[in-house]
């Protein structure tokens, strides 16, 4: 769904915001022009053209100050559309581009992936946070697209790990034997939303993902 948002300049408030940062807005200028008018020389008349100049001028920075006054509203209206489309994920199942996922301690993690083509044979490398292989899985043959393998959160000699993020890769290999680039994805629930940054970020158990990467969700 498409937002449609609408941003108001507030000539008041551009006009001070003139006023603070040249000293003067608009209105100032034309009433000082006018009290030339009023009390020049009748020998030696002003020539107004030059102010008349210089009030064009005026004007002009004035009606740049407007445009910004609106570009900033209508981004601060764009930025709670955002933020507001990010809550709405909460409790939602998400697909995204990335290699991170959380171990709860006992459910297993389902560790998404996609091969261009069919692979002949596969592993999987699941590494820690502290950037320790904690397991290599054989994965056999695979079909091409969508995969997924379901880790139990043990190592290599099949000891329970602890609760955390973690990070995995895939390789695979066709048939003819050349080597095969692996997509890899995170998936989850979304348990929360960081507002903190540019980009909101995603909370699923103890990994992220920003919004800008999410390509798919659930119910």
């Amino acid at each position: 769904m498409v937002s449609t948002v609408t941003a108001t300049a507030d000539p008041t408030a551009a006009a001070a915001a003139m006023k603070s940062s040249l000293g003067m807005n608009k209105d100032d200028f034309m009433k000082l022009f006018i009290a030339q008018l009023q009390y020049q020389d009748p020998l030696k008349p002003q020539d107004p053209s030059a102010m008349l100049d210089q009030l064009s001028q005026l004007s002009l920075v004035e009606q740049s100050y407007n445009s910004n006054t609106a570009l900033t509203n209508l981004l601060t209206a764009q930025n709670n559309s955002i933020s507001l489309t990010a809550v709405s994920f909460i409790g939602k199942d998400v697909k995204a581009n990335g290699n991170a996922t959380t171990f709860d301690g006992s459910t297993p993690a389902d560790l998404a992936f996609n091969l261009p083509l069919s692979a002949s044979s596969a592993q999987v490398s699941i590494v820690d946070g502290s950037g320790h292989t904690v397991r290599t899985a054989a994965l056999g043959s695979c079909n091409a697209g969508d995969n997924s393998f379901s880790w139990d959160g043990r190592d290599s000699s099949g000891a329970l790990l602890p609760a955390g993020a973690y990070t995995f890769a895939v390789t695979a290999t066709a048939a003819d034997g050349s080597s095969l680039a692996a997509t890899t994805y995170t998936t989850g629930k979304i348990d929360g939303v960081d507002l903190s940054g540019s980009t909101p970020q995603l909370i699923i158990g103890a990994t992220s993902v920003s919004l800008n990467d999410v390509i798919g969700m659930g119910v």
